[in-house]
Protein backbone atom coordinates (compact mmCIF):
# COMPACT_ATOMS: atom_id res chain seq x y z
CA UNK A 1 0.00 0.00 0.00
CA UNK A 2 1.38 3.39 -1.03
CA UNK A 3 -0.19 6.39 0.75
CA UNK A 4 0.63 9.82 -0.60
CA UNK A 5 0.25 12.88 1.62
CA UNK A 6 -1.13 15.02 -1.19
CA UNK A 7 -1.55 18.33 0.63
CA UNK A 8 1.96 18.24 2.11
CA UNK A 9 3.56 17.19 -1.17
CA UNK A 10 1.98 19.96 -3.21
CA UNK A 11 3.13 22.63 -0.72
CA UNK A 12 6.65 21.26 -0.66
CA UNK A 13 6.78 20.94 -4.44
CA UNK A 14 5.62 24.54 -4.76
CA UNK A 15 8.51 25.80 -2.61
CA UNK A 16 11.18 23.39 -3.89
CA UNK A 17 10.60 23.29 -7.64
CA UNK A 18 11.17 26.12 -10.13
CA UNK A 19 8.05 28.07 -11.15
CA UNK A 20 6.28 26.84 -14.28
CA UNK A 21 3.36 28.40 -16.11
CA UNK A 22 1.14 27.12 -18.88
CA UNK A 23 2.31 28.87 -22.03
CA UNK A 24 -1.16 29.38 -23.48
CA UNK A 25 -2.54 31.45 -20.60
CA UNK A 26 0.13 31.81 -17.88
CA UNK A 27 -1.63 29.53 -15.38
CA UNK A 28 0.85 28.44 -12.65
CA UNK A 29 1.34 24.66 -12.93
CA UNK A 30 4.80 23.98 -11.46
CA UNK A 31 3.55 22.15 -8.37
CA UNK A 32 1.05 20.17 -10.46
CA UNK A 33 3.85 19.12 -12.81
CA UNK A 34 5.97 17.88 -9.89
CA UNK A 35 2.94 16.08 -8.48
CA UNK A 36 2.23 14.29 -11.78
CA UNK A 37 5.86 13.22 -12.11
CA UNK A 38 5.70 11.76 -8.61
CA UNK A 39 2.48 9.83 -9.36
CA UNK A 40 3.95 8.43 -12.54
CA UNK A 41 7.22 7.44 -10.92
CA UNK A 42 6.06 5.91 -7.66
CA UNK A 43 2.66 4.47 -8.61
CA UNK A 44 2.03 3.93 -12.31
CA UNK A 45 5.58 3.27 -13.47
CA UNK A 46 6.69 1.30 -10.41
CA UNK A 47 7.72 -2.31 -10.86
CA UNK A 48 9.43 -5.06 -8.91
CA UNK A 49 9.03 -5.97 -5.24
CA UNK A 50 8.12 -2.41 -4.22
CA UNK A 51 5.33 -2.05 -6.79
CA UNK A 52 2.12 -1.10 -4.94
CA UNK A 53 -0.98 -3.26 -5.24
CA UNK A 54 -3.01 -0.52 -3.56
CA UNK A 55 -2.51 3.24 -3.49
CA UNK A 56 -4.25 6.46 -2.55
CA UNK A 57 -3.58 10.17 -2.43
CA UNK A 58 -4.93 11.69 0.77
CA UNK A 59 -5.81 15.38 1.01
CA UNK A 60 -6.81 17.76 3.78
CA UNK A 61 -10.42 18.92 3.49
CA UNK A 62 -11.00 22.31 5.03
CA UNK A 63 -9.04 24.03 7.77
CA UNK A 64 -11.14 23.07 10.82
CA UNK A 65 -10.59 19.67 12.43
CA UNK A 66 -11.24 18.09 15.83
CA UNK A 67 -7.87 19.49 16.96
CA UNK A 68 -9.21 23.03 16.63
CA UNK A 69 -11.96 22.03 19.05
CA UNK A 70 -9.29 20.90 21.52
CA UNK A 71 -7.14 24.00 21.04
CA UNK A 72 -8.51 26.94 19.08
CA UNK A 73 -5.03 28.30 18.31
CA UNK A 74 -3.99 25.06 16.54
CA UNK A 75 -2.27 26.03 13.27
CA UNK A 76 -3.42 29.56 13.95
CA UNK A 77 -0.10 31.05 12.83
CA UNK A 78 -0.18 29.57 9.32
CA UNK A 79 0.34 32.19 6.57
CA UNK A 80 -2.18 32.63 3.79
CA UNK A 81 -1.80 30.32 0.81
CA UNK A 82 0.24 31.94 -2.00
CA UNK A 83 -2.04 33.20 -4.77
CA UNK A 84 -0.20 31.30 -7.50
CA UNK A 85 -0.59 28.03 -5.56
CA UNK A 86 -4.32 28.38 -4.96
CA UNK A 87 -5.47 27.40 -8.51
CA UNK A 88 -3.13 24.39 -8.47
CA UNK A 89 -4.82 22.66 -5.52
CA UNK A 90 -7.94 21.44 -7.40
CA UNK A 91 -5.74 20.47 -10.35
CA UNK A 92 -3.82 18.01 -8.16
CA UNK A 93 -7.08 16.26 -7.33
CA UNK A 94 -7.96 16.16 -11.01
CA UNK A 95 -4.50 14.76 -11.77
CA UNK A 96 -4.96 12.01 -9.17
CA UNK A 97 -8.22 10.89 -10.79
CA UNK A 98 -6.71 11.11 -14.29
CA UNK A 99 -4.03 8.63 -13.13
CA UNK A 100 -6.89 6.40 -11.84
CA UNK A 101 -5.55 6.61 -8.27
CA UNK A 102 -7.94 6.81 -5.33
CA UNK A 103 -8.34 10.38 -4.09
CA UNK A 104 -9.66 10.64 -0.53
CA UNK A 105 -10.42 13.35 2.04
CA UNK A 106 -12.75 13.53 5.06
CA UNK A 107 -14.34 16.59 6.64
CA UNK A 108 -13.06 17.28 10.16
CA UNK A 109 -9.95 15.11 9.89
CA UNK A 110 -6.46 15.84 8.65
CA UNK A 111 -4.85 13.85 5.87
CA UNK A 112 -2.39 12.51 8.45
CA UNK A 113 -5.21 10.86 10.44
CA UNK A 114 -6.61 9.15 7.35
CA UNK A 115 -3.11 7.97 6.43
CA UNK A 116 -2.58 6.68 9.98
CA UNK A 117 -5.86 4.74 9.92
CA UNK A 118 -5.13 3.14 6.55
CA UNK A 119 -1.54 2.33 7.51
CA UNK A 120 -2.68 0.62 10.71
CA UNK A 121 -5.37 -1.33 8.85
CA UNK A 122 -2.90 -2.51 6.20
CA UNK A 123 -0.25 -3.36 8.80
CA UNK A 124 -2.77 -5.35 10.87
CA UNK A 125 -3.73 -7.25 7.71
CA UNK A 126 -0.09 -8.23 7.17
CA UNK A 127 0.63 -5.75 4.40
CA UNK A 128 3.59 -3.47 3.77
CA UNK A 129 3.02 0.27 3.72
CA UNK A 130 5.01 3.10 2.19
CA UNK A 131 3.92 6.61 3.20
CA UNK A 132 5.12 9.05 0.56
CA UNK A 133 5.80 12.11 2.65
CA UNK A 134 8.54 13.76 4.69
CA UNK A 135 6.12 15.09 7.33
CA UNK A 136 7.66 14.51 10.75
CA UNK A 137 4.22 13.94 12.32
CA UNK A 138 3.86 10.73 10.29
CA UNK A 139 7.12 9.32 11.68
CA UNK A 140 5.22 8.00 14.72
CA UNK A 141 3.78 5.34 12.36
CA UNK A 142 7.11 3.93 11.16
CA UNK A 143 7.99 0.34 11.99
CA UNK A 144 6.42 -3.14 11.74
CA UNK A 145 6.08 -2.99 7.99
CA UNK A 146 5.50 0.77 7.66
CA UNK A 147 8.17 3.07 6.20
CA UNK A 148 8.20 6.53 4.70
CA UNK A 149 9.60 7.82 1.45
CA UNK A 150 10.67 11.41 0.88
CA UNK A 151 9.79 11.65 -2.81
CA UNK A 152 11.57 14.99 -3.29
CA UNK A 153 14.88 13.46 -2.14
CA UNK A 154 14.11 9.81 -3.04
CA UNK A 155 15.10 8.99 0.55
CA UNK A 156 13.55 6.21 2.60
CA UNK A 157 12.76 6.83 6.26
CA UNK A 158 12.81 3.86 8.61
CA UNK A 159 13.25 3.38 12.34
CA UNK A 160 16.93 4.42 12.25
CA UNK A 161 16.12 7.70 10.48
CA UNK A 162 13.35 8.46 13.00
CA UNK A 163 15.73 7.82 15.89
CA UNK A 164 18.31 10.07 14.24
CA UNK A 165 15.81 12.93 14.00
CA UNK A 166 14.04 12.62 17.35
CA UNK A 167 16.50 10.76 19.56
CA UNK A 168 13.83 8.15 20.34
CA UNK A 169 12.06 5.35 18.49
CA UNK A 170 8.79 5.89 16.62
CA UNK A 171 6.74 4.74 19.63
CA UNK A 172 8.00 7.72 21.65
CA UNK A 173 7.93 10.40 18.94
CA UNK A 174 4.63 11.87 20.23
CA UNK A 175 6.09 12.16 23.74
CA UNK A 176 9.06 14.13 22.44
CA UNK A 177 6.84 16.32 20.24
CA UNK A 178 4.51 16.98 23.18
CA UNK A 179 7.44 18.38 25.16
CA UNK A 180 9.18 20.24 22.35
CA UNK A 181 6.02 21.66 20.78
CA UNK A 182 5.84 22.72 17.15
CA UNK A 183 5.96 26.33 15.95
CA UNK A 184 4.69 25.32 12.50
CA UNK A 185 1.44 23.89 13.87
CA UNK A 186 1.38 26.28 16.85
CA UNK A 187 1.56 23.46 19.40
CA UNK A 188 2.70 24.95 22.73
CA UNK A 189 4.65 22.08 24.34
CA UNK A 190 6.86 22.88 27.33
CA UNK A 191 8.40 26.39 27.12
CA UNK A 192 12.15 26.31 26.59
CA UNK A 193 12.42 22.57 25.98
CA UNK A 194 13.67 21.52 22.56
CA UNK A 195 13.90 18.18 20.77
CA UNK A 196 17.28 17.22 22.27
CA UNK A 197 16.27 17.89 25.88
CA UNK A 198 12.86 16.28 25.32
CA UNK A 199 14.49 13.11 23.98
CA UNK A 200 16.87 12.99 26.95
CA UNK A 201 13.97 13.28 29.40
CA UNK A 202 11.92 10.57 27.68
CA UNK A 203 14.90 8.24 27.48
CA UNK A 204 15.58 8.82 31.18
CA UNK A 205 11.99 8.32 32.37
CA UNK A 206 10.52 5.98 29.73
CA UNK A 207 7.37 7.82 28.70
CA UNK A 208 5.63 11.17 29.08
CA UNK A 209 3.21 10.25 31.89
CA UNK A 210 5.98 8.76 34.00
CA UNK A 211 8.08 11.87 33.42
CA UNK A 212 5.26 14.21 34.47
CA UNK A 213 4.44 12.07 37.52
CA UNK A 214 8.09 12.18 38.64
CA UNK A 215 8.81 15.76 37.57
CA UNK A 216 9.54 16.71 41.18
CA UNK A 217 12.61 14.43 41.10
CA UNK A 218 14.31 16.40 38.31
CA UNK A 219 17.46 18.06 39.60
CA UNK A 220 17.52 21.12 37.33
CA UNK A 221 15.24 23.69 39.07
CA UNK A 222 14.06 25.48 35.93
CA UNK A 223 13.32 22.26 34.03
CA UNK A 224 11.51 20.84 37.06
CA UNK A 225 9.40 23.99 37.42
CA UNK A 226 8.46 24.06 33.72
CA UNK A 227 7.25 20.46 33.74
CA UNK A 228 5.23 20.89 36.94
CA UNK A 229 3.64 24.21 35.95
CA UNK A 230 2.86 23.23 32.34
CA UNK A 231 1.87 19.58 32.79
CA UNK A 232 -1.66 20.00 31.41
CA UNK A 233 -0.38 22.06 28.47
CA UNK A 234 2.08 19.26 27.69
CA UNK A 235 -0.69 16.64 27.89
CA UNK A 236 -2.81 18.74 25.53
CA UNK A 237 0.13 19.01 23.15
CA UNK A 238 0.40 15.23 23.09
CA UNK A 239 -3.28 14.92 22.12
CA UNK A 240 -2.68 17.41 19.32
CA UNK A 241 0.32 15.57 17.83
CA UNK A 242 -0.93 12.00 18.25
CA UNK A 243 -2.53 10.71 15.06
CA UNK A 244 -5.99 9.15 15.12
CA UNK A 245 -5.76 5.55 13.90
CA UNK A 246 -9.53 5.10 14.20
CA UNK A 247 -10.69 7.76 11.76
CA UNK A 248 -14.16 6.80 10.42
CA UNK A 249 -13.71 5.95 6.73
CA UNK A 250 -16.39 5.65 4.06
CA UNK A 251 -14.15 3.43 1.93
CA UNK A 252 -12.02 0.32 2.45
CA UNK A 253 -8.56 -0.86 1.52
CA UNK A 254 -10.12 -2.88 -1.32
CA UNK A 255 -11.26 0.40 -2.88
CA UNK A 256 -7.62 1.49 -3.21
CA UNK A 257 -6.52 -1.23 -5.62
CA UNK A 258 -4.14 0.10 -8.28
CA UNK A 259 -5.76 0.25 -11.73
CA UNK A 260 -4.54 1.17 -15.17
CA UNK A 261 -5.58 4.73 -16.06
CA UNK A 262 -7.85 5.38 -18.99
CA UNK A 263 -5.41 6.47 -21.74
CA UNK A 264 -7.65 9.16 -23.19
CA UNK A 265 -8.48 10.67 -19.80
CA UNK A 266 -4.86 10.80 -18.70
CA UNK A 267 -3.52 12.03 -22.02
CA UNK A 268 -6.28 14.63 -22.17
CA UNK A 269 -5.40 16.03 -18.75
CA UNK A 270 -1.65 16.14 -19.41
CA UNK A 271 -2.19 17.74 -22.81
CA UNK A 272 -4.47 20.37 -21.31
CA UNK A 273 -1.79 21.14 -18.72
CA UNK A 274 0.73 21.37 -21.62
CA UNK A 275 3.13 18.91 -19.97
CA UNK A 276 4.60 17.88 -23.30
CA UNK A 277 7.55 15.79 -22.09
CA UNK A 278 5.45 13.91 -19.54
CA UNK A 279 2.69 13.37 -22.08
CA UNK A 280 5.14 11.93 -24.56
CA UNK A 281 6.82 9.70 -21.95
CA UNK A 282 3.52 8.23 -20.77
CA UNK A 283 2.22 7.83 -24.33
CA UNK A 284 5.32 5.82 -25.26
Amino acid sequence: LHLIDGSAFIFRAYHALPPLTRKSDGLPVGAVHGFCNMLQRYIQDNAGPDAPTHAAVIFDKGAHTFRNDLYDAYKGNRPEMPEDLRPQIPLTREATRAFAIACEEIEGFEADDIIATLACQARDAGGRVTIISSDKDLMQLVGDGVEMLDAMKNRRIGVAEVEEKFGVGPDRVVDVQALAGDSVDNIPGAPGIGIKTAAQLINDYGDLETLLARAGEIKQPRRRQILIEHAEQIRLSRRLVELDCATPLDFTLDDLEVREPDPETLRGFLTRMEFRTLTRRIAE
